[in-house]
């Protein structure tokens, strides 16, 4: 599995930006996927969550702002980042798992969110 992440960007505090990860194979078939986010100085940190059945999850810092999905058709899972805060800027990474032989778990290259307050 091979993933790219582009969308990143800067923005103004109370804006918004799109993410994605295209995947090189059918996301369908992807068990796990997440956002990650690490910010200079602190450590990576998990944002959101979504499995193959659809089932997602948020951290606290960013629920009820943040929307993760994914198009099955187009094989690209996005991160949806509505009422941007400063403290939201970071590098984010898209990563995908396996829990099923063979498993994997792979990172794509990150991309850049800087949001001004």
């Amino acid at each position: 599995v091979q993933l790219q992440a582009s969308g990143g960007g800067l923005v103004q505090a109370g804006g918004s930006l799109r993410l994605s990860c295209s995947t090189s194979r059918n996301i369908f078939s992807i068990n796990i996927m997440n956002w990650y986010r690490q910010a200079p100085g602190k450590q990576r940190e998990l944002v959101a969550t979504i499995t193959s059945g659809g089932t997602t999850g948020y951290s606290d810092s960013v629920k009820d702002r943040f929307t993760i999905s994914k198009d099955n058709a187009k094989n690209t899972m996005y991160l949806q980042m509505n009422s941007l805060k400063p403290e939201d800027t970071a590098v984010y990474y898209c990563n995908a798992v396996g829990i099923r032989t063979p498993q994997y778990n792979v990172w794509g290259q990150g991309t850049q969110v800087t949001v001004s307050s």
